[in-house]
């Protein structure tokens, strides 16, 4: 059986269902799958499911006592086989010297990471994202002798693209789920080869009818019923939800009755609590607050628009799962997300930035939403065709299976060896 150690940053984690996804996968495939995680997470805010991950998980921050003497001996023996690991510190470009400092701790987890993973015969390291946890399987793997590979989504690669040359240089594999980001990846790091660079989307399951369950706010006494926005995500400034507010405030000024719905929670809550009272929204910007993936049904459903601000992104599953539903969608056009959203046949893109053409963008789709059904249906049929969960989690398995190449000379998953023989 080929054994896999699969580490995230945090892990598991209710905003990256797909990590989850894509284990389950490779053990219903016939693989034995480790999992880890760079940060201890808490197990308060996680489903049963997620929880029984959790249980089995391994966990490296903070490292115990014990674990960083045995990392630090694991290390010390290392010899000259650790100038490979030590040299991206000193030489490589694109990192501060902050973040070098913060490497060498990360490179402490990943010989820990090495040392929990020596005695379980595990013949790969995959990490999921470009961050820390990428730093650690890359650490691991030369300690082991093994191979390792990451994915890249969207930030990790455009805004904190940390050491990333000595990490595609290593990789046995590279995964990016968008064009856009292999093209990026091939221009800004040329010495990759092309055929490293493997393009898998994610994927979201059919729309299902589900509770209809929504605030209160979404009926105003006397007002009937309001256009309604809704935006799904982290409250993080990289999802800039500091600029929907302020094109809340435009559209408000404007004459436009509607309300906004802003469903996440995170580290700048109380900024933008700040931000709707200064600017009287408090009538038409609701914080929801965390909502669970599976009551999100409902409030997509009720929305008129569903609305993305970020300023960074992959190809966001907020908006596959919109457009699953049959929703309009309102976009930057940054990234991959054209390649999800056509402007105009699948939903919309605005200008990055710009709030006079987002809040155009929005009173236009106001006005003619009753025109705009066959948008509607090109935005489902669109997902369904190129974005379904299930047969995107199979061809992943498919692409990262065939790319191993297991020490001990054969696969014993029969499926294994077939697709080993087809390549």
């Amino acid at each position: 059986m080929t054994t896999v150690a699969y580490i995230a940053n945090e892990f598991p984690s209710p905003f990256e269902p797909y990590v989850i996804d894509e284990v389950t996968e490779l053990r219903r495939r016939g693989m034995q799958v480790i999992c880890c995680s760079g940060k201890r997470v808490s197990p308060a805010n996680l489903s049963l499911a997620e929880r029984a991950f959790w249980k089995e998980t391994r966990y490296f921050q903070p490292l115990s006592d014990d674990q960083l003497l045995r990392a630090a001996g694991r290390l010390a023996s290392t010899g000259l086989h650790l100038w490979p690991i030590l040299r991206p510190l000193l030489w490589e470009r694109d990192a501060s010297p902050a973040l070098r400092l913060r490497a060498l701790g990360h490179t402490l987890m990943g010989a820990a990471l090495a040392k929990e993973l020596a005695s379980l015969d595990v013949h790969h390291i995959h990490a999921h994202h470009g961050y820390f946890a990428a730093w650690m399987a890359f650490t691991a793997a030369q300690l082991l002798d093994i191979g390792y590979s990451f994915t890249l989504h969207g930030s990790d690669l455009l805004r904190r693209a940390d050491l990333l040359s000595a990490k595609l240089r290593a990789c046995a594999f590279c995964v990016t789920i968008s064009d856009f980001n292999r093209r990026y990846i091939l221009s800004n790091y040329p010495s990759t080869p092309p055929e490293k660079v493997i393009v898998q989307r994610l994927g979201v399951d059919p729309a299902v009818d589900g509770v209809l369950s929504w605030p209160a706010t979404a009926m105003a006494e006397g007002n009937g019923r309001r256009f309604c926005l809704l935006s799904v995500g982290r409250l993080h400034p990289v999802k800039d939800h500091r600029f929907l507010i302020r094109a809340c405030a435009a559209l408000r000024d404007q004459g436009l009755n509607f309300i906004c719905w802003i469903v996440g929670e995170g580290q700048e809550r109380s900024a933008l609590e700040r931000q709707i009272a200064a600017l009287e929204l408090r009538a038409h910007v609701y914080l929801i607050g965390h909502v669970p993936r599976r009551d999100l049904s409902g409030y997509y459903r009720y929305a008129d628009l569903v609305v993305m601000t970020s300023q960074s992104e992959g190809i966001p599953v907020v908006l596959m799962e919109a457009m699953a539903h049959g929703k309009l969608v309102l976009a930057p056009a940054i990234t991959g997300i054209p390649e999800l959203v056509e402007h105009q046949r699948t939903g919309f893109l605005y200008e990055p930035g710009s709030l006079p053409d987002f809040v155009s963008a929005v009173r236009w789709i106001q006005a003619n939403i009753a025109t705009l059904i066959g948008i509607k249906h090109a935005a489902a049929a669109t997902v369904a065709a190129s974005y379904n969960r299930e047969r995107n989690l199979h061809s992943f398995a498919e692409q990262f299976m065939a790319r191993l190449q297991p020490s001990d000379g054969d696969y014993a998953h029969p499926v294994l060896q077939q697709v080993r023989l087809s390549v």
